[in-house]
């Protein structure tokens, strides 16, 4: 008695001095931005008792998710609580063999359609976040849905407007087809500028307006849409529509900085290229300099998304924890208020720098103020609203990032004579077999 006496004193003296056992929710992602959101919260939210513990691995050679897998069949007290996968293998983690070790939101406590709903979540995000059991299990922070970013004085140059109403108007937006925006290119090209940087400028708009995946019912498909890539591409080359660039070669940021072989009008993308790529490669900080300030954008003639970021929870987290991480998931994916993450990351005050994006939340878009600079005023969320709601989430799969760097090789190949376009095709479907098991 006397013995248990002592122990529980030291034990009490002890826990005075150093205080309770700290209790930990454990996030794993890929980058600094969801652990950073939950230190946001923890500190507009006192009440919250956990510690976070933060695992981030790189994706490269598939790192991550080999990680991530691991610890999540192997469970205990350090397995993921919270955990993140982006658009290029989501689909494993939503559908595929790793879907089992998600836990449906409904089953956090949240009234998953209602959210939807009245927070206008962007649908392609929840088709994406949607299991085989139709049960949504992941969701978005980040919207990137995208539109067509243009110059100004280009467009009055050649269009006579740099209105974005009018320049949609007259590249075809929302027609799902590309025969306006091509025709278009001609004009521009008689007066010395550039359509596009280049065929992969309009790549991922080509491939999102797909009606299916590559792969149906185990196996490689070709969708016509993706297939008319190919001619899409030898037209550009052909017609001397482009600058003939690539994603991330120097001469396609000279191009954005309006020094390329030619002037070039536009490109494809959400607004993580807006902020991030065009802005911060324009060659200037403010109008005047560079190409700042001498951009707008418009609807895309075709729906599509770029990108994006997808939170889970586990399935198998201690009971304790759960409503922890609703609260998390909840405040991260779909508050509507003013105090949550949706409306902070779109407004700017989540960095030093001010800048605005997209979120998942169309509702939280519309109040929102997207003006920005770069854009001469522009207030992006007016298309981007508009983007996300036309964007498609059902033409994915668990392989897309392979097959895409497979597809665009042989595009390339035909596109630069080196193959015809029936062996472009026949290439791609025997390096598919090859590489990923998949057969026509």
């Amino acid at each position: 008695m006397k013995k248990s006496l002592i122990t529980f004193l030291l034990s009490l003296f002890l826990s005075c001095l150093y205080g309770q056992t700290k209790e930990y929710i454990n996030v794993w992602s890929f980058t600094y931005e969801v652990p950073e959101m939950i230190e946001l919260y923890k500190t507009t939210h006192p009440e919250f008792k956990y510690e976070i513990s933060t695992t981030i691995v790189t994706t490269l050679d598939d790192a991550y998710q080999f990680a991530l897998d691991q610890a999540l069949m192997n469970g205990g007290k350090d397995a993921p609580d919270i955990y993140t996968a982006e658009v290029a293998f989501v689909l494993k983690y939503t559908k595929g063999d790793m879907q089992e070790y998600a836990m449906p939101y409904a089953d956090l406590g949240i009234d998953v359609a209602k959210a939807i709903k009245d927070g206008g979540v962007a649908a392609y995000t929840v088709d994406i976040g949607t299991n085989t059991k139709g049960e949504v299990n992941a969701l978005c922070y980040q919207a990137t849905g995208g539109a067509f970013i243009y110059r100004r004085s280009l467009a009055k140059q050649v269009l006579g407007t740099d209105d974005p109403a009018k320049v949609a108007e007259l590249i075809g937006a929302g027609t799902g087809e590309w025969d306006k925006f091509l025709a278009v290119g001609q004009k521009f090209k008689d007066a010395g500028i550039a359509l596009v940087s280049g065929d992969e400028d309009m790549w991922h708009a080509v491939e999102n307006s797909a009606e299916k995946g590559w792969v149906v019912d185990g196996k490689l498909y070709i969708d016509p849409k993706r297939e008319a890539f190919l001619d899409i591409a030898k037209k550009l080359k052909d017609d001397d529509l482009s600058n003939n660039t690539r994603f991330w070669w120097d001469a396609w940021f000279d191009d954005i900085k309006g020094e390329g072989k030619k002037p070039c009008f536009g490109f494809f993308g959400p607004a993580w290229l807006i902020n991030y790529t065009l802005a911060q490669n324009c060659g200037g900080t403010k109008v005047g300099e560079g190409t700042f300030g001498d951009w707008a954008i418009c609807p895309s003639p075709v729906g599509f998304f770029w990108g994006g970021t997808w939170i889970f929870a586990n399935a198998k987290m201690a009971d304790e924890k759960k409503d922890a991480v609703k609260n998390l998931i909840e405040w991260i994916t779909l508050d509507t208020s003013t105090d949550g993450l949706q409306y902070q990351w779109a407004n700017g005050f989540m960095n030093e720098e001010g800048t605005k994006d997209t979120v998942g939340l169309g509702t939280v878009m519309a109040k929102s103020d997207g003006t920005l600079p770069f854009l001469n005023g522009q207030n992006m969320f007016d298309t981007f609203i508009q983007a996300n709601r036309a964007a498609n989430g059902r033409n994915l799969s668990e392989y897309d990032e392979i097959i895409n760097l497979i597809w665009l090789y042989q595009v390339h190949d035909y596109v630069s004579g080196v193959k015809s376009r029936a062996e472009a095709i026949a290439d791609f479907k025997v390096a598919v077999a090859d590489k990923l098991g998949l057969e026509y």
